[in-house]
């Protein structure tokens, strides 16, 4: 409601103005709505014949007088809206910093347009399979997961570097680690990559990939580092040689393996393939259209989780590297044999006797005035005695 009451004449007069718009139910307001007043020209009230020629000023009048108190209503933002009350018009515009309606300032936005994560340093290779049952439709979505997955990764030198292996009958190592090591370069080289012939010989690319994707000469980090490989799989049909073997031998190495099966892609050889527990490196999906539901599953995965802030033993620090996490002990404190508590180092334990010089003063006082006392005594009740002893003696001389 607006109330206007001018200088000296009551009583006051409510205006009740229309609504700009009528309400909609469970419908927000079409844009960031905050109401901004502009004065248009105001012309002299009409002529009151008690006080004469009453002028309304439109500065910051006193409280008493003026009231100006806007109901939160929404707002069709295709034209400003004007309100005439008598001569006093006030212009209610939109502006774009609230949610929609009049008078709520607008919140930051917490929804993050970047779907990339800080992840953990990778040195990921994708193992595709682009048999002949894989049809060139299909073999596209494949690509597309690809881009999309690598989205979600911090590609970079010092971050995650990726590489793809290719394979049917016949291997083939698209790029390297060491190739790119930005996301556009990375998104080109994949969109370039072509489906090979027949045959699925998955058991030849892992191995493949162990012996030249995963190598220091193709990019990939010094075991030192503690940089995490892994590999993931994606097929649609039963391995035509042994996968067993080489998927050991691959995870021996340190290699991590995801399996990824497609339609008629077999189950108990994708379980030989990955690494344990098999529930969080085994999947699979009906078709190739909906692989790309798998990108946010293996953004979580591989984006991880900091150990330390989820939970651990350590008794003092919690150090995170690279998934795992170790413990540390503040100074002065060395780690038990647990590897988790912390003991304090007895070389290192000082004690210092500090005295107070004021207590020091009060003891020499009390002792000296102990001392005085004993020889008081002593004089008074020892040689009297001593005296008397001599007495007697004399006494028994004569």
């Amino acid at each position: 409601h607006y109330r206007y009451q001018p200088p000296g004449i009551p009583p006051p007069v409510v205006y009740r103005p229309f609504l700009l718009s009528p309400p909609k139910p469970k419908a927000s307001c079409p844009k960031n709505l905050v109401p901004t007043f502009s004065s248009a020209p105001v012309a002299p009230l009409p002529t009151i014949p008690s006080p004469p020629n009453p002028t309304v000023q439109l500065t910051t009048p006193p409280a008493p007088l003026a009231t100006i108190t806007p109901e939160v209503l929404p707002v069709e933002t295709s034209a400003p809206a004007t309100l005439s009350v008598s001569t006093f018009t006030t212009t209610v515009s939109a502006v774009e910093t609230g949610p929609g309606c009049l008078n709520v300032p607008l919140e930051p936005s917490t929804t993050k347009t970047d779907s990339s994560c800080l992840s953990r340093p990778l040195d990921l290779v994708f193992i595709i399979d682009s048999s002949r049952s894989v049809r060139p439709s299909e073999f596209e979505k494949v690509k597309i997961f690809l881009a999309d997955m690598v989205d979600t990764l911090d590609v970079g030198a010092d971050a995650t570097r990726v590489a793809v292996v290719n394979y049917a009958s016949t291997v083939k190592t698209e790029f390297l680690l060491k190739d790119h090591f930005n996301k556009p370069n990375l998104k080109k080289a994949i969109s370039r990559i072509e489906p090979l012939a027949t045959g699925t010989m998955t058991g030849l690319a892992i191995k493949t990939a162990v012996s030249e994707a995963f190598t220091e000469q193709s990019g990939a980090r010094p075991r030192p580092r503690n940089i995490a490989k892994v590999a993931i799989i994606v097929t649609d049909g039963r391995p035509q040689d042994q996968v067993e073997e080489v998927s050991a031998a691959a995870r021996a190495s340190g290699v991590e393996i995801y399996a990824v099966g497609v339609d008629r892609a077999d189950m108990r050889s994708l379980q030989l393939m990955a690494s344990v527990p098999l529930e969080d490196h085994v999947f699979y999906v009906e078709t190739y259209g909906v692989i790309e539901k798998l990108t946010s599953k293996f953004r979580e995965t591989l984006c991880g989780v900091d150990p330390c802030a989820v939970g651990h033993d350590c008794e003092h620090i919690c150090v995170n590297s690279n998934a795992s996490y170790y413990c540390k002990c503040r100074n002065g404190y060395i780690l038990n044999a647990d590897k988790k508590t912390c003991s304090l180092k007895l070389k290192e334990v000082k004690v210092e006797v500090v005295e107070d010089p004021c207590k020091c003063e009060a003891r020499l006082s009390f002792q000296k005035q102990t001392q005085a006392t004993i020889q008081q005594l002593t004089a008074r009740n020892i040689l009297p005695v001593v005296s008397d002893k001599n007495s007697s003696s004399d006494h028994r001389r004569v």
